[in-house]
Order: C-alpha cells, then structure tokens, then sequence
C-alpha cells in the first residue's frame, strides 16, 4: 500500500519531504515508519521536513514497514457482566491503559467464553491482529498460557498460569501469604470456628488463598473443614455465606477470598442476625474500593491491583522493544493486611 493512496492532493506528499530532505522516497519511508537502515543525518532531516510540511503518514503504510500494528490486547476470559461490575477489571483495565497510552500504543479489549468464542480470539491472536496480549483471569481448562508460548506472541499474564509459568512472564500477588494473613488476623481477634469463603477451584488466586487459610488453620490446630467455594462475585459470596451458616452454626469468623464476595456474606450474616465482628468477624480480600463503603468496613488484605496491572505492561514493553517471543519472568507483589472494623 502507497503511503499516499488515500491522501487528499491537497495534502503534503511523501515524495515532498524527500524532496525537502534531500534523500529519496523509500529513505524516507523508511525514517518516517521506523525502519532500519536509514542513517541518524538522513532521519534527523526527514523528521525537520516531516515538522516543516506538516506531513502525516498512512498508518496502513507505516505497519507494512515496521509489521507492527501498535496495538496490544487485554484478554479477560470472563462474561461482561462480570467484567464490567467487578472493581479488580477496572483498576487492571486503568493500570494497562496509562502504560500503554503513554507510548501511544491503542489497547483492545478482548472478552471471551469457552468454545467458539475462544477459538475466534485464539484465531484473531494467532493472526496477529495485535503486537502483543496482556492476559487477566485466566481458569485451568483455557489453556491460554499454553497457547500464547506455542504461537510465540509476546505476552504477560496478570495472575500465576496454571502451565507454561516456565514459559511466559507473568506477575502475581503472594496469594498463600496474603490467605494465610488474613486468617491468622482472625486467630489472633480469638475466633476459633473459622471458615472460609473460598475463590473457584479452577483459578490459581483461588487455590493459593484457600492453601494460605488452611495453613493458618493447621498452625492454630483448628478444624478446616467449614469451607464453601464461591465465584469471586457479590451473589456467590452470599450464597456461599447461607450455606455456611447452615452446615456450621456455630460459626465465629470468616475469611472471604474477595470484597465482593464478602459484601454478599455481610448481607447473609444480616439476615440471620449474626451481628458483625461481634457474632462473626470476618476478613476480605483485594481492598479495590469495595471495603471502605461496607457496613461495618471491611477488615482486608489488600492486593495491588494497579502496581500488578503496571507492571505487566512494562513487562510486555520489554518484549515488544526488543523483539523478543514470550519469556519467563515472575514478579510477585506482597499483600499487606488492612484493618478495619469487621474484625
């Protein structure tokens, strides 16, 4: 494609700023899109003819150059309406986007189930549509890590991958210390029938939490056995707190794997009269926003969200900037626990 196949003729032309530069069309092509070969005298003239004429160049043009589209994709393997009611989406969301803005580079929003939504976004990645993908809430069965290591895209996963963690970069939060945490604030408070509100089995953040409580729980020589699994959402986390309640009456502290997850308990605990943090204290997990405006606020392990979500999209630069395919790289965030007055 021309540079200047869709270019009004009342417009400055490619041909003009070689003219100005005094180098030839494809030395400036070359300047203009970033290519190699062009010698920092012939770049440093093209940019001052590029400034002087007031040129813009095709973007279609310029990514036949370079074969970059300067475009990157957020993959959240979730429903919308999770994705647009869960705070943790919108400060990863906000992390990424002020990364990326700041190299001028555009972020696509990719939200996909299983089956044939996850085959066209695995087609549309392999098809390199973007320059490299940014991965949050992955599960077990999609396989994301697996796949994005085989194709060779540069990528980042925001949370530990269940394989491929050899493979790709990822960065994470100590989630085994941060269940761990917020379950001995609890022993420590004297609460002795603990139980936990847990993440889905088929997410690393939920295994590691619960891994962290019951660890707690065997160092305090208490009874691990009051445990409900939830799905990170306000509904689960409600649902799971009745059924707790249900099978362990005499129930005296909580720890739940998420905020969102322990404003439903909150809203359980109400209803069946168990008064909080006198009755049950209990103790979430994530301190996004959601903590602060509960009744009474929430006690917390707080999970930096925004530093994760910033660092991964330094991570992915890296990559892009020097052309690499996917590589293993870690950073693990500490959780910090903080109180307030459910427990």
């Amino acid at each position: 494609m021309d540079d200047d196949s869709v270019r009004s003729e009342s417009l400055p032309t490619l041909d003009e700023v070689a003219r100005v530069a005094g180098v030839s069309r494809a030395t400036a092509s070359r300047a203009i899109n970033g290519g190699d070969k062009v010698s920092q005298k012939s770049r440093d003239a093209v940019e001052a003819a590029v400034l002087a004429l007031g040129y813009a160049p095709n973007p279609a043009a310029r990514s036949l150059v370079t074969r970059r589209t300067d475009s990157v994709a957020l993959v959240v393997p979730e429903p919308d309406d999770r994705v647009f009611s869960d705070p943790f989406f919108a400060r990863t969301l906000r992390g990424v986007s002020r990364v990326l803005g700041a190299r001028d580079l555009q972020l696509v929003l990719l939200l996909t189930g299983p089956g044939k939504e996850e085959q066209r976004m695995l087609r549309y990645l392999r098809n390199r549509h973007i320059d490299g993908a940014i991965v949050v809430s992955h599960h077990r069965e999609d396989h994301l890590s697996d796949h994005l290591a085989a194709m060779g895209l540069p990528c980042v996963f925001v949370g530990r991958p269940w394989t491929s963690a050899d493979k790709v970069a990822y960065v994470d939060t100590d989630n085994i210390a941060g269940g761990n945490a917020a379950t001995e604030a609890l022993v420590q408070r004297g609460c002795r029938r603990i139980g936990t509100i847990a993440g889905p089995p088929d997410m690393t953040a939920g295994v590691d939490r619960l891994l962290g409580w019951r660890m707690a729980m065997n160092q305090a020589r208490l009874s691990d056995d009051a445990v409900v699994h939830g799905d990170f959402t306000e509904a689960g986390g409600e649902a799971a707190a009745e059924q707790l309640l249900r099978e362990h009456p005499d129930l005296d502290g909580l720890a739940v794997a998420s905020d969102l997850m322990a404003l439903g308990a909150l809203r359980a605990l109400a209803r069946a009269g168990r008064r909080v943090p006198d009755d049950v204290a209990v103790v979430g997990y994530d301190d996004l926003g959601v903590a602060e405006r509960t009744s009474p606020p929430l006690t917390t392990v707080h999970a930096p969200v925004g530093d994760m979500a910033d660092q991964a999209a330094r991570l992915l630069l890296e990559q892009l900037d020097d052309g690499s395919r996917p590589r293993a790289m870690r950073i693990v965030f500490p959780p910090s626990l903080v109180r307030r007055a459910s427990a």
